[in-house]
């Protein structure tokens, strides 16, 4: 990644010092005819009145200016003057948005199950002078903040309610938070759990659980394909007979557990006579 450097904002700060170094000098020898020490130190002293009062404040930056000890004013972007001595950048604020990784390690679901949950929460400082009056490191009290508040939402759900309803977590993760960090100055854009991680042993439990689900499910389903089917029986039986239907789910049946399986069929006799020639007399005819 491309980190910001300030090496501009120092460089045009030192030419604006020495800038007025050279001009406090040239102005002293042209009022006393020469350059001496007294023309050296009204120079220093000009360098230093430019020094305190001149400030550079980068696109994404604000300025905190205190005036005595008490907040004035937030200043920036750009070039902005201050009084000299008496006023001064206390702090830089960073306006961009900002990531900040957080995670709670074995903290208990209401089944008493350890749960290791890894999240990131993107924010911003929309309000510098709060973020810097109201509390001190505003961007660590936002990490246990949100740590704290994760630690809560699980310890109010099962297991199975964090794993299967993370958009749900997310979403109120980032009210909760947003509802405590608002009046600081800071605005959550949101907040994104990445990895929820529990023991293997529970792992291999939870997924029987699902295996017998899935398994209930078909059988549920079998059970009403079997209810039409035999609704269907019904019908067909007023047109060909009660034995008729019945052959012919028999023989499905069977073609079902042929496709299905890779056994032998043993077909008795009496089927077998059934496809001679002669009509079911057992010989071929003459």
């Amino acid at each position: 990644m491309n980190s910001t450097s300030r090496n501009g904002v120092y460089f045009l700060q030192a030419t604006i010092i020495v800038a007025t170094f050279l001009a406090g000098c040239a102005a002293f020898a042209a009022w006393g005819g020469r350059i001496d020490l007294f023309a050296v130190v009204f120079g220093v002293f000009a360098a230093l009145v430019a020094g305190s009062s001149v400030h550079v404040a980068q696109q994404w930056e604000r300025m905190i200016i205190l005036r005595a000890g008490k907040f004035k004013a937030v200043k920036g972007p750009g070039l902005f003057f201050t009084l000299p001595f008496v006023e001064y950048c206390s702090l830089r604020v960073d306006m961009r948005i900002r990531t900040t990784a957080f995670g709670a390690e074995e903290t208990l679901s209401t089944d008493l199950v350890p749960l290791d949950v890894d999240a990131v929460v993107f924010w911003m400082v929309h309000d510098a002078s709060k973020a810097c009056m109201t509390v001190d490191d505003y961007a660590n009290q936002l990490l246990l903040s949100a740590q704290t508040i994760l630690r809560d939402a699980i310890g109010r759900a099962t297991a199975a309610e964090v794993t299967a309803r993370r958009d749900q977590l997310d979403r109120e993760l980032k009210r909760l938070l947003e509802e405590k960090v608002s009046a600081w100055g800071i605005t959550v854009l949101s907040v994104e759990v990445r990895d929820i991680l529990m023991p293997e042993a529970l792992q291999e439990v939870m997924s029987l659980e699902a295996q017998a689900e899935q398994r209930k499910k078909a059988r549920l389903i079998l059970m009403e394909a079997e209810s039409d089917i035999s609704a269907m029986i019904e019908g067909l039986s007023s047109v060909y007979g009660e034995q008729a239907p019945l052959e012919l789910r028999r023989m499905f049946l069977l073609y079902e557990g042929m496709k299905e399986g890779s056994g032998t069929l043993m077909v008795p006799n009496s089927w077998s006579d059934g496809f001679a020639v002669g009509g079911g007399s057992g010989h071929p005819a003459s």
